[in-house]
């Protein structure tokens, strides 16, 4: 439990944490140190040592601290607190909630899932990865070759049983002793030791066969192919006996991109890139440190060789954490000439493009938090669009962008209930119904709203957001023909530059939200179109139906239609025109 203290100097001579909070409560800071006597002292100079320091003790207002034995408890202490409280002045991971991992759960008979919840008491963790598609098919591979249950509840044969995707331990098929040699082959995939499963699994065939159990041999057997798949389609690094992580980064002054190879027995098996925020004032190898101590934090599989970009600070209690970890030596290597250089240039490259990628992002978002006054940067931008056809099928459609990217989590689509074509009516019930929720606490609070249309859509947004008391979100209105951007309180709107990446980001959301909605729309007009009352007729077939919707709109138009109407549509004889009207009009 953290100790909050009045006076830095009453600080202990010992090693510890400490925890630096804002007159909000919030934490802001949080470092370690051999000494927190010392190192905290360091803060309360006259004259703070750097820019970051001075920024940072401005917000200061409370100080806890939490003693640990040593150094090393310190250390992973303080790579757990960065990443609960994520604190804005800290060098960090960027929400690495958002990246999946693998979880093995602990139950007697375990299962692979993919999660963001990490819980270390409820299973073994893998990662994080930052290919969510890539992990999906990963698990997926595995657990059609080694047949794992995937059910919550065993309550008995499942459909995967019946069509050999599982084991079925439900009925007792396999023992708790055989399925946890599955298990351990998943571990061993996971840490990239392959060779070392295909050795497992030759034995296991063996063994099977001198048993006479064939069924069981020729099932190891297909596993064996498909790893031995996946090896050959990796690319060969150097010799087999080389394990490592290769890492180098891209440092800018808001953000930086970390990029991490592993080479697990002599092949580039992942390639993996991340974000790290709170590096402005911050030396490259401070921020590299950081993102090795948070990088390797949770159950990350610990290579034998780390290579780096530049060395790093705290180098030998890092090289004894890791150790503590492994269970054997790491190194960590600094090269200097020779084929390990070259390897860095590489990952040094893929930064390079991928920060890029990553900056222009960055660069939009902070655009539009400049051009539109914005209190904090747009992270959560949800666009709205509505859609009818001759006042039929009237739809909402809302999408939602993470990051200036498509979070299509988070899309929604609305059949709604009134009538178009009142264009204001739809998009009140839009917004209603969904804001709704966030307003009950259902679902978070989006950086910035986007609705597709001028000042008029824009008032009834404003008015939505008043009855619901959420006026504190931001708003504003992209109408189409000279792309104006609409606020509220303001008669005139606003053009952005023509060739900016805020005015194309908004474009994208604006357009994404149009498609979205029309793909909703086309779907319940094909659903109409396949289920009617005219397909209760006798001689109504489908060509005869499209001709009907073509010529009347809806069903509603056909039912009140005259014989003589209904006579009058391309393809109707007196016979079919008759039983039409006699139907709708008994």
């Amino acid at each position: 439990m953290a100790t909050v203290v009045d006076n830095p100097h009453n600080l202990p001579d010992k090693p510890g944490v400490y925890i630096m909070r804002n007159r909000y409560d919030e934490v802001i800071y949080v470092g370690k140190s051999k000494s927190l006597k010392k190192r905290v002292k360091s803060y309360f100079k006259d004259k703070p040592d750097n820019t970051k320091n001075k920024v940072m003790m401005d917000h200061f207002k409370t100080l806890e601290y939490i003693i640990t034995n040593t150094e090393k408890e310190a250390l992973i202490l303080e790579a757990n607190l960065i990443k609960k409280y994520m604190p804005h002045y800290n060098v960090r991971l960027k929400d690495d909630k958002r990246y999946p991992y693998i979880k093995i759960t602990n139950e007697k008979f375990p299962r692979v899932l993919i999660t963001r919840n990490i819980n270390q008491k409820s299973g073994q963790f893998y990662g994080p990865f930052t290919d969510a598609t890539s992990l999906k098919k990963t698990v997926n591979f595995l657990k059609k070759i080694f047949k794992i249950r995937n059910c919550k509840n065993m309550d008995g044969p499942c459909l995967n049983s019946q069509i050999d995707l599982c084991l079925a331990p439900c009925s007792d098929n396999i023992n708790q002793e055989e399925y946890s040699k599955l298990i351990d082959k998943i571990n061993l995939f996971f840490q990239g030791k392959y060779t070392e499963i295909i050795k497992n699994l030759e034995l296991d065939m063996e063994s099977a066969s001198e048993n006479q159990e064939f069924e069981k041999a020729s099932l190891i057997r297909d596993q064996i192919f498909s790893i031995k798949d996946i090896m050959e389609k990796q690319n060969v690094a150097f010799n087999k006996n080389i394990n490592q992580d290769i890492i180098a980064g891209k440092y800018g002054d808001n953000i930086a991109c970390i990029v991490v190879f592993s080479v697990r027995e002599g092949k580039i098996i992942d390639k993996d890139d991340f974000l790290m925020t709170g590096v402005k004032n911050t030396s490259s190898e401070n921020i590299l440190t950081e993102f090795i101590k948070q990088f390797y934090s949770y159950n990350r599989h610990i290579p034998n060789e780390i290579i780096l970009q530049y060395p790093i600070d705290e180098t030998e209690l890092i090289r004894d954490w890791l150790k503590d970890i492994k269970g054997s030596s790491v190194k960590i290597t600094i090269p200097k000439k020779g084929i390990k250089t070259k390897l860095i240039k590489m990952v040094s490259k893929n930064a390079d493009i991928i920060y890029n990628q990553k900056e222009q992002v960055q660069n939009s978002m902070i655009e539009l938090k400049k051009y539109l006054k914005l209190p904090k940067l747009p992270h959560i931008i949800e666009g709205f669009d509505v859609s009818n056809i001759s006042g039929t099928n009237a739809v909402g459609s809302m999408v939602s962008f993470n990051d200036a990217k498509p979070n299509k989590k988070m899309y929604r689509k609305f059949k709604l209930k009134t009538a178009g074509p009142d264009d204001y009516g739809m998009m009140k019930e839009l917004l209603t119904r969904r804001y709704t929720k966030v307003a009950n606490g259902e679902d978070i609070k989006p950086d910035l709203i986007l609705i597709d249309g001028g000042k008029g859509q824009l008032n009834i947004a404003v008015d939505v957001l008043n009855s619901l008391k959420l006026n504190d979100i931001p708003v504003i209105g992209l109408a189409k023909k000279f792309e104006e951007i609409f606020i509220p309180q303001m008669d005139r709107p606003i053009i952005l530059p023509k060739n900016s990446q805020s005015l194309f980001l908004l474009q994208r959301i604006r357009d994404e939200s149009h498609r979205f909605g029309v793909k909703y729309h086309r779907k319940l007009r094909t659903n109409d179109l396949k289920h009617s009352d005219l397909d209760d007729i006798l001689g109504i077939g489908v060509k005869r139906k499209m001709n009907l919707l073509r010529h009347f709109k809806d069903i509603k138009s056909i039912k009140n239609a005259s014989f003589d109407e209904l006579l009058a549509v391309k393809g109707m004889n007196k016979t079919v025109a008759s039983a039409v009207y006699n139907h709708f009009n008994n």
